[in-house]
């Protein structure tokens, strides 16, 4: 591990934790926030806005050659070789509904790999992180995976976009169903991920995220000793990509689910 990636990590945690105050003081008046519709079922609310200026504002400071990708804002490119990847409210829709599912994500991205990642919890005073190389951690405790779990002992955690067609969830969660499984959505992809991560869901699947949803938790489920499916580095940024993931024993039972789901 670089000193440049531990230094970011710290300072990544640091700024999730001042993220998450100011996204809990506008989630405290959720019923006054001034709200916009970017496409069905995809909002963006003020504090979105306000917490990413707060992020990208932190970074800058701190480090003002890294480039940054956010999800309300346009892309700031670097020289460094690092990218800040940032969804600052990952679960909007719950956020403006003022139900407590929604999180702080970062990811430190270097050479279109994910190596830090951060998914912060205010609601619950919950950050999980993680190195590449490391280990994750749930604020100071290491964490891992559930063990020694059939589908039948466990919840799989699903998500579903409209960027895709809704027959894939359709036959996935039936297919989950049919299996004597029990499939668990929460309207956050990224909180989801940590829970797979801190060993409280067997795995989670969506058809499609975006990069600052997903590479901070697909880290998390790998150093916690799951399995994900690994995206193209040349393309997640741009592209985002599928995500399936799973404790190592039931990876491979949930991929060949996902993939007679999605066809």
């Amino acid at each position: 591990m670089s000193d440049a990636i531990a230094i970011r990590h710290a300072a990544a945690q640091d700024f999730a934790r001042k993220a998450g105050d100011l996204a809990q003081r506008y989630f405290d008046a959720f019923d006054r926030l001034t709200i916009d519709a970017k496409g069905h079922q995809d909002f963006v609310s003020e504090a979105d806005r306000n917490v990413e200026a707060l992020l990208r504002e932190a970074i800058t400071g701190a480090f003002p050659d890294d480039a940054i990708l956010g999800e309300e804002d346009s892309p700031k490119p670097g020289t460094s070789g690092f990218t800040w990847v940032l969804d600052p409210i990952d679960g909007t829709t719950n956020f403006i509904h003022g139900i407590p599912g929604w999180t702080v994500v970062i990811a430190l991205v270097q050479n279109g790999e994910c190596v830090a990642g951060v998914i912060h919890d205010a609601v619950h005073d919950e950050m999980h992180h993680a190195i590449r190389g490391k280990g994750a951690f749930c604020n100071d405790r290491p964490i891992r995976v559930l063990s020694g779990r059939s589908l039948q002992n466990g919840s799989l955690g699903v998500g579903y976009s409209g960027r895709v067609a809704e027959t894939g969830i359709i036959n996935l969660v039936r297919l989950v169903v049919e299996r004597g499984g029990i499939f668990y959505r929460n309207g956050s992809g990224a909180l989801s991920l940590a829970l797979v991560a801190s060993g409280r869901l067997l795995g989670y699947v969506e058809e499609h995220m975006n990069a600052w949803d997903c590479l901070a938790g697909m880290l998390l489920v790998t150093e916690a000793g799951g399995r994900v499916e690994i995206p193209d580095p040349a393309t997640v940024l741009d592209q985002g990509c599928r995500v399936i993931t799973a404790t190592a024993e039931l990876y491979d039972e949930v991929l060949a689910l996902s993939e007679q789901a999605f066809g």
